[in-house]
């Protein structure tokens, strides 16, 4: 298997259910809760096209079809803003529609995060690409995925976002096993836990929802089995895929310390609404003043 050249391709996979959210997301996909005025997804979505990737394939399940309808044209819709001269609206709701080409594949069954990315395989080829999980907001000014991007470039193998936690939290998260690597910024992966004990981890770095991978983890992903929770992990196949050897070989980490929301916790979704909330032209400095008084 030969690299294909630059990364072109994002895929973000959108098929999970949203259990935490209920009851909110039993008729919404969780991807399209609202952070502020656009869904979670978009955010994700504006990331990629920042970085350059010009290709988007989301991976999706049943009851999905709002992600779709949400990046497609709404004519009617714009005509009515239109003829009221609702430019501003307009132009957002023109945005979403205008981000680039969107292609969707479902997930028939929901079989973990690994299958996920394995639906990828016919739309990706023979070519690095980006996987980008809806849970995770990277915030705007970070440019951690085209740093990740020039790391896969530069190592020709697989890259991982990871961030420094509290060792007692390490437990909710795949936890990396690295090495420096002399002269770099970023580190060599030895191995990867999913979901450790804290006597078991390794250390305190935890992979996060942005991935930068070689097309040998198809391979890899074909001959995985089930692994934690009865689900086909990507952790597994990237750990097969840090020790082996040859082209595709080898995984690597960024070590990320800037703004990241989780909203697939209900907390840090909060956090991530007030955040970017307080920072909004139009309202953020009436907020600030509102949550000073609140907190008074």
């Amino acid at each position: 298997m030969t690299m294909g050249g630059l990364v072109r391709k994002a895929v973000i996979p959108a098929a999970g259910l949203g259990t935490r959210f209920l009851p909110a997301t039993k008729a919404m996909p969780k991807e399209m809760l609202p952070v502020v005025d656009q869904p979670a997804i978009q955010y994700v979505v504006e990331e990629a096209v920042k970085a350059g990737l010009d290709d988007i394939l989301m991976i999706t399940g049943r009851n999905k079809r709002s992600l779709e309808d949400h990046f497609d044209r709404a004519p009617a819709l714009e005509r009515t803003l239109e003829l009221k001269g609702d430019e501003t609206r307009l132009a957002t709701v023109q945005h979403a529609s205008g981000l680039g080409p969107i292609h969707y594949v479902r997930q028939g069954e929901p079989k973990g995060l690994g299958h996920a990315v394995l639906c990828a395989r016919q739309h990706v080829g023979n070519e690095p690409f980006a996987v980008l999980l809806g849970d995770d907001l990277i915030d705007e000014d970070d440019e951690l995925l085209s740093i990740m991007i020039d790391v896969q470039s530069k190592t020709g193998g697989s890259v991982i976002a990871l961030i420094e936690v509290e060792p007692s939290q390490i437990s909710a998260y795949g936890c990396a096993d690295i090495s420096l690597v002399s002269g770099e910024e970023y580190v060599r992966v030895n191995s990867l836990v999913e979901k450790p004990s804290v006597e078991e981890a390794p250390s305190n770095l935890a992979v996060i929802g942005r991935y930068v991978l070689h097309p040998a983890v198809f391979d890899v992903l074909e001959e995985t089995g089930p692994g934690r929770g009865g689900e086909i992990q990507l952790t597994d196949a990237l750990r097969t895929l840090a020790a082996s050897q040859g082209d595709g070989a080898g995984v690597y980490g960024v070590v990320f310390r800037g703004r990241r929301y989780d909203t697939g916790d209900k907390l840090s979704y909060l956090k991530a609404v007030i955040t970017i909330a307080s920072e909004r032209a139009e309202f953020g400095e009436d907020l600030r003043s509102w949550m000073k008084e609140f907190l008074g």
